[in-house]
């Protein structure tokens, strides 16, 4: 059985780096150079791709914790993810009377731990295809392979898919994905 069960692990992580999903290196994100001797906020600040993530997480009063010591694991949506949702929602988060929404949206992106797209696909291979990991918020995100990519799943059937894995922080790992969940 354990024999079966390293097997399936193997041919998922060839599977998954196959598919870009456990690169080792450090992508460009927003035109930027990430670098994991850098925490989540300091490489964040410089992608031209995350300049109302940026802004929600100081609006949020999130800085201080996402350049903490963590280990965070954030799915990171991009400016164009924030411009899908209903016209005023962003303007609307972003008010001083809105911090606990926000904060509560934000931290439905985060998971404890430094959680890699290769533990990601291990913990799929485990458990029939669905890897599912519990947010900073309280909720869970469920993912699954479509493809060539991963896709995230919030508990009210959102989805999102992961468009550059694995951005390594000395505090973390940043997954890029393409939608806000909103809890």
């Amino acid at each position: 059985m354990k024999a079966i069960r390293k097997l399936m692990l193997a041919t998922a992580l060839a599977a998954g780096a196959t598919a870009g999903i456990a690169a080792t290196t450090n992508p460009m994100v927003g035109g930027a150079a990430m670098y994991p001797t850098k925490n989540i906020v300091e490489n964040a600040v410089n992608s031209k791709d995350h300049t109302t993530l940026v802004a929600a997480v100081k609006a949020a009063g999130l800085v201080d914790t996402l350049s903490g010591p963590g280990p965070f694991t954030v799915f990171a949506p991009t400016n164009e993810a924030f411009a899908k949702l209903p016209a005023g929602t962003v303007d609307t988060l972003l008010k001083p009377e809105n911090k606990a929404q926000l904060t509560a949206v934000l931290t439905y992106h985060v998971v404890p731990g430094r959680i890699t797209a290769a533990d990601i696909a291990a913990k799929a291979a485990q458990n029939m295809g669905k890897a599912t990991y519990a947010t900073v918020q309280g909720e869970t995100l469920t993912f699954t392979k479509s493809g060539k990519g991963w896709w995230v799943a919030d508990d009210k059937g959102h989805k999102g898919r992961i468009t550059i894995p694995n951005v390594m922080q000395s505090n973390g790992v940043i997954h890029v994905i393409d939608t806000v969940m909103i809890p």
